[in-house]
């Protein structure tokens, strides 16, 4: 009687114990089939949506990601599960490279291009603003133009040259005001050898870009 009760006694341990492995493995797969609905849901929301809540849908993504490489672990045979988690991770991380794409801003014009390396990047845009330059910076703001203009002189097109002529020009008209804030006479004789160097320098040059351009018509 005894050895019936021990023996009844381990099977229930023993139907235990698989029952309970088999919720732990039954856990697991949800776990693997949850991530892979999550990453198709995902694809499924509009770019718009997405951009206003990427940070929280990465944040997501990865919880998920983690938890189901883990559940992989709970999984008997676990091939199948295997494959179902490294195709979306994959599905996944092309969607957002394509998203990465959509979401970056155009590439600023050549125009923007060029007003960005004379003066810095977003100091200079469409409404020709020199607001930002005062008696203080005005020097080093000259100083980036010409020496700019002089490192990047056998690159430009004619287009180039008279953007460069009608950029110079609004820094020269800033500079009269400027010169009324209070400019130091230092300052001022170093901008004016600045313009010295300057002036030659775009004559010649242009010149020479718009023979360049009179001989590739002819061509």
């Amino acid at each position: 009687m005894k050895n019936i009760k021990i023996t009844t006694g381990i099977a229930v341990l023993v139907l235990a114990l698989t029952s309970c492995k088999d919720e732990k493995q039954e856990r697991a797969q949800k776990t693997v089939e949850s991530y892979v609905v999550y990453v198709d849901s995902v694809k499924n929301v509009a770019a718009a949506d997405l951009k206003d809540n990427w940070k929280s849908v990465e944040a997501e993504y990865d919880r998920r990601s983690q938890e189901a490489q883990a559940a992989l672990a709970d999984i008997k045979d676990n091939a199948a599960a295997t494959e179902k988690v490294n195709a979306s991770k994959i599905k996944y991380e092309e969607f957002k490279k394509e998203l990465t794409a959509q979401f970056a801003p155009p590439a600023p014009s050549p125009k923007q291009q060029l007003r960005d390396a004379l003066f810095g990047a977003g100091k200079i845009g469409d409404d020709m603003n020199f607001s930002w330059v005062n008696a203080q910076n005005i020097h080093s703001v000259y100083q980036q133009f010409v020496h700019t203009v002089e490192n990047n002189k056998d690159k430009y097109s004619r287009e180039d040259w008279d953007e460069v002529k009608l950029l110079y020009e609004a820094l020269d008209s800033r500079k009269n005001t400027v010169e009324k804030e209070g400019l130091s006479a230092e300052d001022n004789r170093k901008i004016a050898g600045l313009k010295i160097k300057f002036a030659p320098m775009y004559t010649v040059n242009r010149m020479g870009a718009k023979s360049e351009e009179n001989k590739e018509a002819k061509k």
